[in-house]
């Protein structure tokens, strides 16, 4: 029995190294703060390594992680959803950890578009980070946010229209040669 109990560490560890910048990246746009990131992380593993075994024989565990992660956010905001890390200026946030495979990472204008999400209510943040970010197709982000595609839908396209209203990120775009 203990071999068995070692294997499954051995493959969480394994999961977790092989993840964990993907899930740290995720965490911060959904939190807009690298300490709440990181501990949004490593409680969401904390609840995984107890269920490894079913999270483990998953068809997707990143997946099943991503969802744990997302309703464990959604609970630490559930009341506050209006202030969802909406700072007035953003002296307190402390700045990502760039990954160096990030493509937004090497954008000139990252803590103006970080800005600009951490403006969004929660919904709309996380259907637009899941989509965006993360490339999730509208079903998989349902699936991880727990609700419809056409709320998937629906809430990236205001948060998408929301971004596109803002000047500071409308300068940005203009300047950097897109449409």
């Amino acid at each position: 029995m203990g071999d068995g109990k070692q294997t499954r560490s051995e493959e969480f560890q394994s999961f977790v190294v092989g993840r964990w910048p993907r899930l740290m990246r995720t965490a911060f746009l959904l939190t807009g703060e690298q300490h709440a990131a990181e501990d949004l992380v490593q409680s969401t593993l904390e609840q995984v390594f107890v269920a490894w075994r079913r999270v483990g024989s998953a068809d997707d565990p990143e997946a099943y992680v991503r969802r744990v992660m997302i309703n464990a956010h959604a609970r630490r905001h559930r009341r506050r959803l209006r202030e969802f890390l909406a700072p007035r200026d953003d002296s307190g946030l402390v700045r990502e950890v760039a990954d160096t495979g990030d493509r937004i990472a090497q954008a000139d204008d990252r803590g103006t578009l970080l800005a600009a999400l951490a403006r969004l209510p929660a919904r709309q943040r996380e259907a637009v980070v899941l989509r965006y970010w993360e490339d999730l197709t509208e079903t998989q982000t349902a699936a991880a946010m727990g609700c419809s595609v056409g709320t998937v839908k629906s809430n990236a396209a205001k948060g998408i229209a929301k971004l596109r209203a803002i000047p500071e990120l409308a300068e940005t775009v203009t300047h950097g040669g897109r449409k």
